[in-house]
């Protein structure tokens, strides 16, 4: 280990500052584009001990658990709350323009929708029993150490409210010292708890369990490997008016504002479209809010957030039909000969894109497409070649939903 006094160039991907070293780059958390700083190096690695020059975009964080010197360490939830909220922003589009750019696509791209503290429904917590306590946190940036919080200002109140309810039931649950991760949903019933990385399981902590949890309010679902071990009450969401409920541990926006956001300008490039595919569709987010402009075919390869589709559709008056569809869209495209009916189609894919779904699409004649991508470089990899293919980007809008990450979703409108 070396140190040494460096200036910050720029951001990574990653959000961290990156300098020019001798012998190539060097990634330094917490610092930003001109910062002088002191720090202690290992390879490409810096850790930042001090700051001989400050950034004017430089901000207070709003967290005593962030940076290399918060609270029992530095928390790795968020990377980006030392940078102000202008910059940040502009940071994040510009993410997504570079992103385009290096498939050779210029179109206009909005402002970022804004993300804003207390916003975030879907939390994942590592947990963790030691001796004395129980931890539950974040884990520290490239490690399994974890920073038990104490505060969380990304998380919504109604999580953070209930944070020694969600450590009860953990150490009611914990059968050794390893770690485990908590996945905690607030729903419109109560916080739906999926808990995965517990291997052995014990009739006893199962009946541990469920009397800790139906001690406790607000708590609507525990469940662990995707399996229920109870649900006091059935977790419900709202998605535009039509009420799900999700199975354990699945797909959701991780907050209702970026999710509702998504929807609107999906539902307006829809406009009154007759016959709508919704491809990746998890549990209905935008299914079953098209479902009242008209027809919507549904495909997810999950079979359990496409039964609670199913289900809401045919419990909900006042929607178009809704037909269901289980297939792997990554193995076997919707192809041009099934696309001919639809007059728009939605995709919204994991971060490893729709390649070969936009592959297809190019060989169709449907007039609009929308796509909704977590992942800019796998989404300009799909937006060229549906430009290639004959297709006219019309609407760029980034959204923040990860707030201080440098994770942006997108949705971009297409027309043929």
């Amino acid at each position: 280990m070396s140190t040494e006094t460096v200036t910050i160039q720029k951001l990574g991907a990653q959000g961290d500052g990156i300098a020019q070293g001798t012998d190539g780059p060097i990634y330094v958390p917490f610092t930003l584009p001109g910062e002088s700083v002191a720090i202690a190096r290992v390879k490409s690695h810096g850790t930042l001990m001090s700051i001989a020059s400050a950034s004017p975009d430089r901000q207070e964080p709003h967290c005593r658990h962030f940076g290399p010197h918060g609270v029992n360490g530095a928390c790795g939830g968020c990377t980006l709350q030392h940078y102000a909220d202008a910059p940040y922003r502009a940071f994040k589009r510009q993410f997504v323009v570079d992103a385009l750019g290096s498939k050779g696509l210029t179109p206009d791209v909005d402002d970022i929708v804004a993300a804003h503290p207390g916003e975030r429904r879907r939390v994942v917590f590592a947990a963790r029993k030691t001796e004395k306590d129980m931890l539950i946190g974040f884990n520290q940036a490239e490690s399994h150490h974890i920073v038990a919080i104490e505060e969380c200002p990304i998380a919504s109140a109604g999580i953070m409210a209930r944070l020694p309810a969600i450590k009860t039931i953990a150490a009611a649950m914990a059968v050794n010292a390893e770690a485990f991760r908590i996945s905690v949903l607030e729903t419109q019933t109560g916080l739906d708890l999926a808990v995965d990385g517990i291997k052995s399981f014990s009739d006893k902590q199962r009946r541990s369990t469920i009397e800790t949890v139906l001690s406790l309010r607000g708590i609507a679902r525990v469940s662990l490997n995707g399996e229920i071990l109870v649900e006091p009450v059935k977790p419900m969401i709202d998605f535009g008016g039509v009420q799900v409920a999700p199975p354990p541990g699945a797909f959701t926006q991780a907050t209702k504002q970026a999710e509702d956001a998504m929807a609107e300008l999906v539902a307006a490039h829809v406009g009154k479209a007759k016959r709508i595919a919704d491809l990746f569709a998890g549990s209905g987010t935008f299914s079953l809010r098209l479902a009242r402009i008209g027809r919507v075919h549904a495909v997810e390869s999950e079979d359990k957030p496409l039964a609670a589709l199913d289900h809401a559709a045919r419990n909900t008056q006042g929607l178009k039909p809704v037909s269901v569809e289980r297939r792997d869209l990554f193995r076997r495209p919707l192809m041009a000969q099934e696309l001919k009916v639809y007059d728009a189609v939605i995709f919204d894919p994991p971060r490893a894109g729709a390649e070969f779904q936009s592959k297809e699409l190019t060989r169709s004649q449907v007039k609009k497409i929308v796509a909704v991508s977590c992942n800019p470089l796998t989404l300009a990899r799909d937006l060229a070649i549906l430009v290639e293919g004959g297709y006219r980007i019309t609407r760029v809008t980034p959204i923040d939903q990860f707030l201080w990450t440098s994770h942006v979703e997108v949705v971009v409108m297409l027309e043929k």
